[in-house]
């Protein structure tokens, strides 16, 4: 059996050219290899998906791209793709496919929310927690935190601001892969390089991200059988508060006509619908006052991961409970608890019954859903928990009914449709 300590150190060896063309009818792309200096010795990809995958990160260098009328983005554009060694204000281990795809989804939520500092913890390609917060930096990346501490453990942290000292503390106090900011302080810098192993990339592009909005890149799918599958990638229409409209829907000559959101709950729900851009479907997201505080992704039916978002809420809740309280996990405290720690035992037992009167968190939330909802269920399920107001692309043959569930609420919860669906896969 393979040592897997002795291979997560292991670099792997590249195979990969040098460059790579890729030609669609009579325009060409050329992509080049991307490989860094460092310690001495030319280095690219550490590895992919596993470390007993070779991987090569490629940048795109020349040509352009125009498919129907519509011009693709550029060489010249490139961000993650575009690190070079000046970027690399400490390498750590250097980076993997995963610690940079990771970054490079931060960057599909960063792009909607230039208006205000915000901060995404990712995981696995998908985020932990988001926020955006006009106090600045290190509150919205404490509020990120906050949502998921549990899961942001070896997380990557992706800002659209300036790191400075009092953001760097905060981090510093917990462990995480990967950081990349448009730019760091020189004492945020000396803070985080206390980390030896953390990647810190700085990414000027990141405090400007609105080019990407302009223009979609080619989004490449590869088959099991070799095969490739190629789109237009996701591009979110609904970039402003002010677009929201109530959701209206009609059947049998019945129209039904959901309230509208308040301006608080207009502006959760276009922030959720931001993050909701690169979260895995099928999934849901909860937010309030800017930050996320569930997020439900992945599964096959929408009321189960309406359900699972609220599991997570309850049981992330409980832990902020807890480590405020005793500087402990909750599944420290429980641990104890087992053990027959009688203290242990109380504490735990007051924080579940006030997680359960609180609803963990979840009061005063709003949902965002990636996909209509085929039946009422998830809405009555989210409605219990104490939302106030639901986004979801409509199109449902139940339309009628999600929307009258929405209005027979007390008091009556507002829906917006996004018209259009944000799957992810």
């Amino acid at each position: 059996m393979a040592d897997l300590k002795a291979m997560y150190r292991t670099i792997q060896a590249d195979p990969f050219p040098e460059h790579m063309r890729l030609q669609l009818g009579d325009q060409e792309l050329v992509f080049t290899k991307r490989t860094w200096q460092i310690g001495g010795e030319e280095k690219g990809l550490r590895y992919g998906e596993n470390p007993d995958q070779p991987a090569a990160l490629y940048a795109l260098s020349e040509g352009s791209l125009e498919l129907g009328g519509v011009m693709f983005r550029d060489s010249g554009q490139g961000l993650v793709s575009a690190l070079s060694e000046e970027h690399m204000l400490q390498a750590g281990k250097h980076p993997g496919k995963i610690n940079l795809t990771d970054v490079d989804n931060g960057i599909t939520i960063l792009q909607y929310l230039g208006a205000r500092p915000a901060a995404v913890i990712l995981k696995h390609n998908n985020p932990c927690g988001a926020a955006w917060s006009e106090e600045g930096i290190a509150t919205a990346l404490a509020n990120a935190y906050a949502c998921d501490r549990i899961a942001a453990f070896g997380g990557t942290v992706v800002v659209n601001r300036e790191i400075d000292a009092t953001t760097a503390s905060f981090m510093a106090q917990s462990y995480f892969e990967v950081v990349a900011a448009p730019a760091f302080t020189p004492e945020a810098v000396s803070t985080l390089k206390g980390r030896k192993n953390l990647r810190i990339l700085q990414i000027p592009g990141l405090a400007q991200l609105d080019f990407l909005l302009q223009r979609p890149y080619l989004d490449i799918k590869s088959l099991t059988d070799g095969g490739l599958v190629v789109q237009f990638s996701f591009r979110n229409t609904v970039i402003s508060a002010e677009q929201w409209e109530a959701a209206r829907a009609e059947k049998d000559g019945l129209v039904v006509t959901a309230r509208p959101p308040s301006r608080r709950e207009a502006d959760d729900l276009l922030f959720a619908w931001a993050v909701e851009a690169g979260v895995s479907s099928n999934s849901v997201i909860f937010a309030r006052n800017g930050a996320t505080v569930a997020i439900g992704t992945g599964e096959q039916d929408r009321v189960g991961c309406v359900e699972l978002a609220i599991t997570k809420a309850y049981t992330k809740y409980a832990d902020g409970l807890a480590f405020t309280r005793t500087g402990r996990s909750l599944y420290d405290l429980q641990s104890a608890a087992r053990g027959g720690d009688a203290q242990a035992q109380q504490t735990l037992e007051d924080i579940q019954a006030q997680t359960q009167r609180e609803h963990g968190g979840l009061p005063g939330s709003v949902l965002v859903s990636d996909g209509f909802f085929p039946f009422r269920d998830g809405v009555d399920v989210a409605i219990a928990e104490g939302v106030t107001a639901i986004a979801q692309p409509g199109g449902s043959i139940r339309d009628v009914e999600v929307v009258q569930a929405v209005n027979a609420a007390e008091p009556q919860v507002a829906m917006v449709f996004t018209g259009q669906r944000s799957f992810k896969h």
